[in-house]
């Protein structure tokens, strides 16, 4: 008798367990970048809401090699015009100026990707300022984009990041 109760407490905790990771995270979303152009550039990234901020996980190919490349949400998902202009500006609810993630910055301000000597890129970072699936600061349906260039951080609105070489409509799920 001792054992059964024992089991069903065992069996309990690790049902609350397995309940407590679950609920951590959020509402997730997706982009799957496509080149622009005859850039090559290509890659996924995904985003999973955690509490008041978004973990994206980025995975990117067909970069300058030992190069830095600005990285943004841009206000519209529209990849159709061919060099990602369709996209709009950076997306940015709040009315905020350009810069790092240290200052106030638009909501779609990102760290820039840093390819490696093959042209590969992996970014895992949190954006605080945005969400997925409700509110202001929504961004699924907006447009995901990689720059030809660092983004200085400085110049606004846009970072001089130069042009758009890879582009994605960010999906739900």
């Amino acid at each position: 008798m001792r054992f059964a109760i024992a089991a069903v407490a065992i069996t309990g905790l690790l049902a609350g367990c397995g309940m407590m990771g679950s609920t951590a995270d959020g509402p997730t979303a997706r982009a799957t970048l496509q080149p622009n152009k005859d850039s090559g550039v290509k890659g996924t990234t995904t985003f999973t809401q955690k509490g008041g901020k978004v973990q994206l996980v980025a995975n990117i190919s067909g970069l300058k090699p030992n190069q830095e490349h600005g990285f943004h949400i841009h206000e519209k998902g529209d990849c159709s015009s061919g060099d990602g202009m369709s996209t709009g500006g950076h997306f940015n609810p709040a009315g905020k100026p350009h810069g790092p993630q240290s200052g106030d910055h638009h909501a779609g301000d990102m760290p820039s990707l840093r390819a490696d000597a093959y042209g590969n890129a992996s970014a895992s970072f949190e954006l605080p300022g945005v969400s997925i699936g409700g509110g202001a600061a929504d961004f699924v349906g907006k447009g995901l984009i990689v720059h030809a260039n660092p983004d200085d951080y400085k110049t606004q609105p846009t970072g001089n990041a130069g042009g758009r070489i890879a582009c994605a409509v960010i999906q739900r799920g």
